[in-house]
Protein backbone atom coordinates (compact mmCIF):
# COMPACT_ATOMS: atom_id res chain seq x y z
CA UNK A 1 0.00 0.00 0.00
CA UNK A 2 2.99 2.37 0.80
CA UNK A 3 4.25 1.69 -2.35
CA UNK A 4 0.98 2.47 -4.37
CA UNK A 5 0.86 5.85 -2.26
CA UNK A 6 4.30 6.75 -3.04
CA UNK A 7 4.00 6.14 -6.75
CA UNK A 8 0.91 7.69 -6.90
CA UNK A 9 2.52 10.66 -5.38
CA UNK A 10 5.45 10.84 -7.42
CA UNK A 11 3.30 10.43 -10.80
CA UNK A 12 1.18 13.39 -9.51
CA UNK A 13 4.32 15.81 -8.78
CA UNK A 14 5.76 14.64 -12.65
CA UNK A 15 1.91 15.69 -13.79
CA UNK A 16 2.78 19.13 -11.87
CA UNK A 17 6.24 19.48 -13.48
CA UNK A 18 5.40 18.36 -16.82
CA UNK A 19 2.63 21.28 -17.35
CA UNK A 20 4.82 23.34 -16.00
CA UNK A 21 8.23 22.58 -18.25
CA UNK A 22 5.96 22.48 -21.07
CA UNK A 23 4.33 25.88 -20.62
CA UNK A 24 8.11 27.69 -19.09
CA UNK A 25 9.62 26.20 -22.48
CA UNK A 26 7.06 27.86 -24.63
CA UNK A 27 7.19 31.13 -22.62
CA UNK A 28 10.89 31.37 -22.45
CA UNK A 29 11.45 30.74 -26.65
CA UNK A 30 12.02 33.95 -28.02
CA UNK A 31 10.86 32.38 -31.17
CA UNK A 32 7.74 31.33 -29.89
CA UNK A 33 4.24 33.30 -31.08
CA UNK A 34 3.72 35.99 -28.58
CA UNK A 35 0.13 35.24 -27.94
CA UNK A 36 1.51 31.21 -27.08
CA UNK A 37 4.22 32.91 -24.85
CA UNK A 38 1.54 34.86 -22.75
CA UNK A 39 -0.61 32.26 -22.47
CA UNK A 40 2.65 29.94 -21.37
CA UNK A 41 3.74 32.19 -19.08
CA UNK A 42 0.18 32.66 -17.28
CA UNK A 43 0.60 28.97 -16.63
CA UNK A 44 3.83 29.23 -15.55
CA UNK A 45 3.01 31.93 -13.18
CA UNK A 46 -0.50 30.25 -12.33
CA UNK A 47 1.50 26.91 -11.66
CA UNK A 48 3.96 28.87 -8.96
CA UNK A 49 1.40 30.56 -7.74
CA UNK A 50 -0.48 27.18 -6.79
CA UNK A 51 2.71 25.40 -5.37
CA UNK A 52 3.41 28.14 -3.13
CA UNK A 53 0.27 28.43 -1.67
CA UNK A 54 -0.31 24.92 -1.05
CA UNK A 55 3.10 24.31 0.75
CA UNK A 56 2.16 27.62 3.29
CA UNK A 57 -1.69 26.64 3.25
CA UNK A 58 -1.57 22.88 2.92
CA UNK A 59 1.41 21.19 3.82
CA UNK A 60 -0.34 18.13 4.74
CA UNK A 61 -2.09 17.79 1.03
CA UNK A 62 -0.90 15.24 -1.23
CA UNK A 63 0.60 15.86 -4.94
CA UNK A 64 -2.40 14.21 -6.06
CA UNK A 65 -4.32 17.77 -5.23
CA UNK A 66 -1.53 19.57 -7.28
CA UNK A 67 -1.83 17.24 -10.06
CA UNK A 68 -5.51 17.38 -10.07
CA UNK A 69 -5.26 21.05 -10.14
CA UNK A 70 -2.57 21.68 -12.46
CA UNK A 71 -4.49 19.10 -15.11
CA UNK A 72 -7.28 20.85 -14.53
CA UNK A 73 -6.27 24.22 -15.06
CA UNK A 74 -4.62 22.80 -18.51
CA UNK A 75 -8.38 21.53 -19.43
CA UNK A 76 -9.65 25.62 -18.69
CA UNK A 77 -6.88 27.08 -20.62
CA UNK A 78 -7.39 24.70 -23.46
CA UNK A 79 -11.63 25.11 -23.32
CA UNK A 80 -10.57 28.81 -23.21
CA UNK A 81 -8.68 28.82 -26.16
CA UNK A 82 -10.66 26.13 -28.18
CA UNK A 83 -14.00 28.00 -27.53
CA UNK A 84 -12.43 31.76 -28.34
CA UNK A 85 -11.06 30.65 -31.82
CA UNK A 86 -14.53 28.50 -32.66
CA UNK A 87 -16.51 31.60 -32.31
CA UNK A 88 -14.11 34.31 -33.94
CA UNK A 89 -16.61 34.80 -35.96
CA UNK A 90 -19.31 35.91 -33.95
CA UNK A 91 -20.01 39.58 -33.14
CA UNK A 92 -17.61 41.33 -30.90
CA UNK A 93 -20.34 41.28 -28.08
CA UNK A 94 -20.84 37.57 -27.96
CA UNK A 95 -17.39 37.07 -27.99
CA UNK A 96 -16.36 39.37 -25.20
CA UNK A 97 -19.34 37.69 -23.09
CA UNK A 98 -17.24 34.36 -23.83
CA UNK A 99 -14.28 35.85 -22.32
CA UNK A 100 -16.19 37.39 -19.44
CA UNK A 101 -17.71 34.05 -18.61
CA UNK A 102 -14.42 32.19 -18.50
CA UNK A 103 -13.39 35.58 -16.41
CA UNK A 104 -15.88 35.27 -14.08
CA UNK A 105 -15.12 31.18 -13.70
CA UNK A 106 -11.83 31.91 -12.35
CA UNK A 107 -12.78 34.77 -10.32
CA UNK A 108 -15.77 33.30 -8.74
CA UNK A 109 -14.05 29.92 -7.70
CA UNK A 110 -11.34 30.67 -5.55
CA UNK A 111 -8.85 27.94 -4.44
CA UNK A 112 -7.06 29.84 -1.43
CA UNK A 113 -9.35 32.62 -0.34
CA UNK A 114 -5.87 35.00 -0.72
CA UNK A 115 -6.22 38.75 1.09
CA UNK A 116 -3.45 39.83 -1.63
CA UNK A 117 -5.86 40.89 -3.98
CA UNK A 118 -3.03 42.92 -6.30
CA UNK A 119 -0.82 39.73 -6.69
CA UNK A 120 -3.92 37.41 -7.24
CA UNK A 121 -5.91 39.57 -9.96
CA UNK A 122 -2.58 40.41 -12.00
CA UNK A 123 -3.53 38.99 -15.01
CA UNK A 124 -7.43 39.77 -14.65
CA UNK A 125 -6.73 43.23 -13.88
CA UNK A 126 -4.96 43.55 -16.77
CA UNK A 127 -6.71 44.39 -20.14
CA UNK A 128 -3.98 43.78 -22.33
CA UNK A 129 -3.44 40.45 -21.18
CA UNK A 130 -5.05 37.46 -23.09
CA UNK A 131 -5.75 35.21 -20.03
CA UNK A 132 -7.77 37.59 -17.43
CA UNK A 133 -8.35 35.34 -14.85
CA UNK A 134 -7.34 35.14 -11.01
CA UNK A 135 -4.31 33.19 -9.89
CA UNK A 136 -6.12 32.00 -6.92
CA UNK A 137 -8.79 29.47 -8.99
CA UNK A 138 -10.08 26.40 -8.02
CA UNK A 139 -8.95 25.02 -11.61
CA UNK A 140 -11.81 21.94 -11.15
CA UNK A 141 -14.68 24.12 -9.97
CA UNK A 142 -13.89 26.93 -12.68
CA UNK A 143 -13.51 24.48 -15.23
CA UNK A 144 -17.31 22.77 -14.44
CA UNK A 145 -18.65 26.17 -14.10
CA UNK A 146 -17.63 27.59 -17.45
CA UNK A 147 -18.39 24.47 -19.15
CA UNK A 148 -22.11 24.38 -17.61
CA UNK A 149 -22.17 28.87 -18.80
CA UNK A 150 -20.99 28.03 -21.91
CA UNK A 151 -23.92 25.02 -22.53
CA UNK A 152 -26.66 27.49 -21.54
CA UNK A 153 -25.59 29.85 -24.24
CA UNK A 154 -25.47 27.03 -27.07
Amino acid sequence: MLLLTTATAATAQQVYEQVRSKALTVASNPNANPMLKQINQFKVDALNYMGMKMREQMPDTTAVFLDKQAYAMNNFMSFYMRTIIENQKQPAAFQVKLIKLFMDASYSNPLFNDPDQELVLSYFSDGNSLTRFSLDTDWQRAYIAVSKEIQKIK
